[in-house]
C-alpha cells in the first residue's frame, strides 16, 4: 500500500504515449541542487531534458525544463522516495528523502492549474479529504514560479521524448527531441 506517495511512484505518459513517461519537472536552476542531493544520498539518478526552445527547427538552443526520471525501467518511482525503510510521511505514504529541499514541481502538487484552481483527480489525499483545496497558497506560489520560468518568446517549442514506458508500449514510444506541433 503506497497511501499518499502514489504521485511519487506512478508516472504518466505525457502529452501522448509516443513521448514516453515523464519525470518530475526540474527547472534549470534546480538541476545542480538535485544532482548534489543525489550524491549526498548515494543515489543514481537520471535527469533528461523536458522542454526546449529555438528560433529554427534544427535543435533546441535553450532548455526551459528538465525532468528527473523514475528509478524503475518503466519510469516509475522517484529515486528520492524512501521505499527501503519503515519511515512514513504524515499522510501514511513513503517518505521523501529530500522533502525540505524538493523541486518546485513537488511543492506544487496536487495543484495542476491555478486559474481556476484545479487539483489532480488522481491524488488519493484530495479524494479522501474534501478540504484539500483549502490553504493552497504555497502550492499556488510554486506553480506561479514554474509558469514564470516556462514563459518564452521563442517561436519553436521542443518536447523531449523519454523513450521510457511499459514494455508493452515500447513500439509506440519515441526518443529524443520533437518539435511540438
Amino acid at each position: 500500500m503506497t497511501d499518499c506517495s502514489q504521485c511519487c511512484i506512478e508516472r504518466e505518459y505525457y502529452p501522448t504515449k509516443k513521448f514516453g513517461k515523464i519525470g518530475v519537472l526540474i527547472l534549470p536552476e534546480e538541476k545542480g541542487k538535485i544532482e548534489q542531493l543525489a550524491k549526498i544520498h548515494k543515489l543514481k539518478i537520471e535527469i533528461v531534458p523536458r522542454i526546449g526552445t529555438s528560433n529554427e527547427k534544427l535543435i533546441p538552443t535553450k532548455i526551459l525544463a528538465y525532468q528527473l526520471m523514475g528509478k524503475e525501467q518503466n519510469g516509475n518511482t522517484c529515486p528520492f522516495l524512501d521505499t527501503e525503510t519503515k519511515n512514513r510521511s504524515p499522510h501514511g505514504g513513503f517518505s521523501c528523502k529530500i522533502y525540505s529541499q524538493r523541486p518546485l514541481a513537488c511543492m506544487t502538487y496536487p495543484l495542476i492549474e491555478f486559474i481556476p484552481v484545479t487539483l489532480d483527480q488522481k491524488c488519493k489525499f484530495c479524494k479522501e479529504h474534501s478540504s484539500a483545496n483549502q490553504n493552497l497558497n504555497s502550492e499556488i506560489e510554486s506553480l506561479v514560479k514554474i509558469k514564470t520560468k516556462m514563459t518564452t518568446d521563442a517561436p519553436i517549442i521542443w518536447r523531449f521524448a523519454t523513450g521510457v514506458g511499459e514494455e508493452s508500449d515500447k513500439n509506440q514510444i519515441e526518443t529524443g527531441w520533437r518539435v511540438e506541433e
